[in-house]
């Protein structure tokens, strides 16, 4: 393994946060001016077929990335906020319905955070919209 795959590694495990692409190129730029954003991308991609991140997609957001640590996740509808929640590990359930192999699964619960409803209260007559073009970046 590189010496940046092995720091964007570091970065994603210790982080508390969902970080995307340019967050973390951002971020290994302060340790290494001389890194360009394919690089990240490229080990971003490594690192994940090998197992040792996770990459979560929501619809309008770009990616985000996580560690392999077994949770799933609360998605705000409307911004797109991400949450960590830990619920029973549902592998042997899936497994034994499916019946086939199974190499992991990615649960997301789709919900509106509390942030998001207050504003519905405070704005009544306002429609809402999934992934509101007003949204906010929520990592």
């Amino acid at each position: 393994m590189t010496k940046n795959a092995k720091y964007i590694l570091e970065i994603i495990s210790s982080s508390k946060n969902h970080l995307t692409a340019e967050q973390i190129f951002l971020m290994l730029k302060e340790k290494n001016r001389s890194v360009v954003q394919a690089m990240v991308y490229n080990n971003l991609s490594a690192l994940y077929k090998q197992g040792l991140i996770r990459k979560i997609s929501v619809e309008g957001y770009p990616d985000r990335y996580d560690n392999v640590i077994q949770h799933d996740h609360l998605v705000c509808r409307i911004c797109g906020k991400l949450t960590d929640i830990k619920l029973e590990d549902l592998t042997e359930k899936i497994q034994n319905q499916i019946g086939i192999p199974m190499l992991s699964y990615d649960l997301k619960v789709q919900y509106i955070c509390e942030e998001c409803r207050k504003k519905e209260q405070e704005n009544p007559g306002r429609e809402r919209t999934d992934y509101d073009e007003n949204k906010e970046e929520a990592f």
